[in-house]
């Protein structure tokens, strides 16, 4: 008895065990998370110890949200017409020689400020490029049933990278440098290289569109058709918009008097997110996807919020741990309402919209963090913003009916979905 017990909240392993390709691409993109987490701390903590301005970190966000939008749409159009592998191949060698670049400037006597930005640009456009890609592959990769169990895994190699290597990162900048940091980054790109090159191809359907601007907008107006999805991608943004304090991270660790614990406080989020993701099993019988998207955001504001009134080392850790585990939740049922009722055809250009919703808040959410910070204090731009975020995710709850009340067995997309791979996998 206690053994089904342990068995219904652990995480479901099938889909390694089952399908190669997906076992490849979930190894390449752990090696590459772990390489990049370390890119992701070295950046702001090399702007930071250039200028000593919030600012200067926080337009580290905004200058990626404009070629966010517009590859990341591109994107999601690519990825309904190419070969969803070789796309994500292409844009990882992209993504090798941005990070050659600043290890070359950081290892000048004069690192440029303003190539750190236009890369930081040119990064957001790669990741525009790749994402949608990446998040349409999953459906053609793994049976539909599994796919809730392949979404959870995929979030547990996200959440093993955003841990280990930010910690590594934090490690490699304090004892030798940040080019010791990009040195690293680009030995994972070449081992994540090997995997992917093992995934088999995934040509588009032979039915699928020419990239154009009608093809675009026929996927947005399809997203603005189906409240239930809207609302996913507006909660999300609403949440990471008002409480995403990731660009404060540099300024907070000296304020705590903690420096070397800068590795953490990324982290700190992350290891709450495995907790999770860990104990996911039971995410496979519950039905209520929206309400749980809008009560785990509702949950990220409030730990963010407490977190904001904390001067302690570890009661921060503690409760950006709690908004970490919170923001899983609302990740996982996010995934799940994308993977099982969106139509194949129109995977990638809604994967798109998707990458937006979810990138396009932490990037500009960076900026009002620092802004707020700037004009008042770090606390209160944290605790601030995420009071907001319960507000603002409580509004959006009222105002949206079909994602408080989705349920996966009653839907009338997922269950259309639902016989669609029916008679795929007969």
């Amino acid at each position: 008895m206690e053994e089904d017990k342990r068995s219904k909240f652990a995480i479901d392993l099938t889909p390694l065990k089952k399908y190669p390709d997906f076992r490849n691409l979930w190894a390449s993109g752990l090696i590459t998370y772990l390489g990049s987490m370390i890119t992701y701390v070295a950046v702001p903590f090399q702007i930071k110890e250039m200028t000593n301005s919030y600012i200067a970190v926080g337009i580290s966000g905004v200058v990626e949200i404009v070629p966010l939008i517009l590859f990341g749409l591109y994107g999601g159009v690519l990825a309904d017409y190419v070969d969803r592998k070789k796309m994500i191949w292409a844009t990882e060698f992209a993504s090798l020689v941005l990070v050659a670049i600043l290890l070359v400037n950081a290892l000048s006597p004069n690192p440029n400020l303003i190539l750190i930005y236009v890369v930081i640009g040119l990064f957001a456009a790669v990741n525009g490029l790749q994402r949608p890609s990446a998040d349409a592959i999953l459906p053609r990769l793994v049976g539909h049933a599994d796919l809730p169990a392949a979404s959870a895994l995929m979030s547990l190699r996200w959440q093993l990278g955003v841990i280990i290597g930010p910690t590594i990162g934090g490690v490699l900048i304090a004892t030798f440098s940040v080019s010791v940091g990009y040195i690293a980054d680009v030995a994972t790109f070449f081992i994540s290289l090997a995997f992917l090159a093992r995934v088999k191809n995934v040509p588009a359907n032979p039915e699928a569109q020419k990239p154009s601007l009608a093809g675009l907008i026929e996927g947005v107006r399809y997203a603005f058709s189906r409240q239930d999805l809207m609302g996913t991608y507006l909660v999300d943004l609403a949440a990471m918009f008002f409480a995403m304090p990731i660009a404060l991270f540099p300024f907070w660790a000296d304020q705590l008097g903690a420096p070397w614990a800068l590795g953490l406080l990324y982290a700190a989020g992350t290891v709450g997110s495995v907790a999770v993701t860990l104990t996911s099993g039971w995410t496979r019988t519950y039905r209520f996807h929206g309400r749980a998207v809008i009560w785990a955001a509702i949950g990220w504001g409030a730990a963010i919020a407490f977190a904001g009134l904390s001067n302690s080392l570890i009661l921060v850790l503690l409760f950006l741990a709690m908004a970490g585990a919170a923001d899983m939740v609302s990740a996982l049922f996010r995934g799940v309402i994308w993977n099982q009722t969106i139509p194949d055809g129109y995977r990638g250009r809604l994967a798109g919209i998707e990458l937006l919703s979810y990138s396009i808040g932490p990037l500009a959410g960076q900026m009002r963090a620092a802004s707020m910070a700037a004009v008042t204090t770090l606390n209160f731009s944290v605790t601030f913003g995420g009071v907001l975020c319960i507000v603002s995710v409580a509004i959006l709850a009222l105002c949206l009916p079909k994602l408080r009340k989705y349920d996966s067995e009653t839907n009338e997309y997922a269950v259309e979905m639902r016989r669609i791979r029916a008679e795929d996998e007969k």
